[in-house]
């Protein structure tokens, strides 16, 4: 009888799988182990809201405090719990304006007044000082700097939903500043079309279009014939809509705008700025607290994260007009927009753990509180408050003079168009009219009707999530880049 041989090694390995239940005919290779496919781990969808005050400067937070709530009280921006400091001066300038400062808290670089979201060697006019624009149309010339990405942008590109609100024209600086690139802030026909998507000019950056829009400025979204101040006779709004948004002209129109995670939705409800609060028609236009909130129910329901920038922007134009009380009430109004944010999304997201909530300012204003005030509470019906004259506080019915005898208000402005001659008597009960208009100390040209932004650091509060890097003293071009590692960007 034949037998095989078989090699000891393989003898000792068949005789082992056989002990171990293996086959005797010798080992079965097996391809190695692969292991299975995770599936992948789904980001958690984060929220940034930016809160802007133009010209908010913290002389005006305390006097709005005062206003509102009187001396002990707190708006909600007093009550965040982090709080800094913020440099606000621009590339060319100590004293900035909303363009520049806006710019860079959206891109972190500093540039020229006028310029918005530019690179820093961009150029507002040209040698002979003309502006880059005529009739609202950018005339900038191709070699005269470059864009830069803004957050909204870097937000649309990570595939979050977006949206700006305002109480100014749409196409003014602070919100431009988050969406378009012109070497001057005035080109705002040039502005208005970076909004529409597929239109001449639409800024692809934008992907699909800013999911939700709300302000002022019409004219600048329709032709000259049409009565608007475009110069193409393009019609936006009809763009627009054929670009599938749902559009509002008014307040009824707005409260009838979808929310339903799909729907993108522009509210433009006047031609030019929208009213101050405190002569805003409740029944025509929407508050920017109600702008705020529907905002945020059309974002959130398309959950996936968003960017939404809020401008209380008419706070800016009472204060050049050295008219405390609608400065002042455009204050309060932009904190309940605040409040109601804060409210809703803590039902959105709980304890903000992916949300960060930043409310500042742009700059500073000029406005200031004199003499050595008694405490006055809030302003109410025949209780002028922060808004009358300075009281003593030792003896309140006296009224504190100036070196000719003569009562002066608790708030003034450092320069402006009102300076008297001479000084006389203030009615007090005229500090009460909302259109009057508070002295100020240097004169500026009555022509132009405007007092001057001031150069001194605005306030900054955080809440949610990384707002605890928000501390100590920043410049506007820090609070980008904290954002951006705040959510990833």
């Amino acid at each position: 009888m034949t037998q095989r041989f078989i090699a000891p090694a393989l003898l000792g390995v068949s005789l082992l799988l056989a002990a171990c239940g293996g086959s005797s005919q010798g080992p079965q290779l097996q391809p190695p182990t692969t292991p299975p496919t995770q599936p992948p781990v789904a980001q958690t969808p984060k929220n940034v809201l930016f809160f802007l005050g133009d010209g908010m400067g913290i002389t005006t937070m305390t006097a709005a405090r005062i206003y509102k709530v009187g001396e002990d009280g707190d708006l909600t921006m007093d009550t965040l719990p982090e709080t800094a400091f913020v440099h606000t001066y621009s590339n060319d300038a100590q004293v900035t304006d909303s363009a520049p400062s806006m710019s860079a808290y959206m891109t972190g670089v500093k540039m020229n007044n006028e310029v918005i979201s530019m690179t820093a060697d961009t150029k507002a006019t040209d040698a002979a000082g003309k502006a880059y624009h005529v009739n609202f149309d950018s005339t900038c010339p191709s070699t005269n700097g470059q864009a830069v990405e803004t957050l909204l942008e870097q937000s649309k590109a990570k595939g979050y939903a977006t949206g700006v609100v305002t109480t100014t024209r749409i196409t003014h600086a602070t919100p431009a500043a988050t969406y378009s690139h012109v070497c001057h802030r005035d080109a705002e026909n040039t502005i208005a079309a970076a909004l529409v998507p597929g239109g001449s000019g639409f800024n692809g950056k934008l992907g699909d279009g800013i999911d939700v829009l709300f302000g002022g400025g019409t004219d600048y979204f329709l032709s000259k014939e049409a009565g608007g101040k475009r110069t193409d006779k393009r019609d936006l709004i009809a763009e627009f809509k054929t670009a599938k948004y749902s559009f509002a002209a008014d307040k009824a129109a707005f409260d009838k705008l979808p929310v339903d995670g799909s729907t993108k939705i522009v509210g433009l409800f006047t031609k030019s700025h929208m009213a101050y609060d405190l002569d805003r028609a409740a029944d025509k236009e929407p508050s920017l607290a109600e702008m705020t909130g529907k905002a945020i129910d059309a974002l959130a329901a398309r959950k996936k994260g968003f960017f939404l920038m809020v401008e209380g922007g008419r706070i800016d134009h009472a204060l050049h007009a050295t008219n405390a009380r609608r400065a002042l009430q455009d204050t309060g109004a932009f904190d309940d927009a605040i409040k109601l944010a804060l409210d809703k999304m803590q039902a959105v997201d709980p304890g903000l753990k992916n949300t960060l909530v930043v409310v500042t300012a742009d700059h500073d204003h000029t406005l200031q509180l004199n003499g050595y005030a008694a405490r006055t509470g809030k302003t109410e019906s025949g209780k002028p408050g922060v808004l009358g004259l300075v009281k003593d506080y030792v003896d309140t019915s006296k009224t504190s003079k100036d070196v000719e005898g003569n009562p002066y208000t608790i708030i003034g402005f450092g320069n402006g168009p009102v300076r008297l001659a001479t000084r006389g008597a203030i009615d007090s009960t005229a500090l009460e009219n909302k259109d009057y208009r508070q002295e100020a100390v240097v004169p500026t040209d009555p022509t132009s009707d405007s007092e001057t932004h001031g150069g001194a650091d605005v306030f900054l509060g955080a809440q949610g999530l990384g707002a605890d890097n928000f501390s100590g003293v920043l410049t506007n071009t820090d609070v980008f880049g904290l954002i951006k590692k705040a959510v990833g960007l």
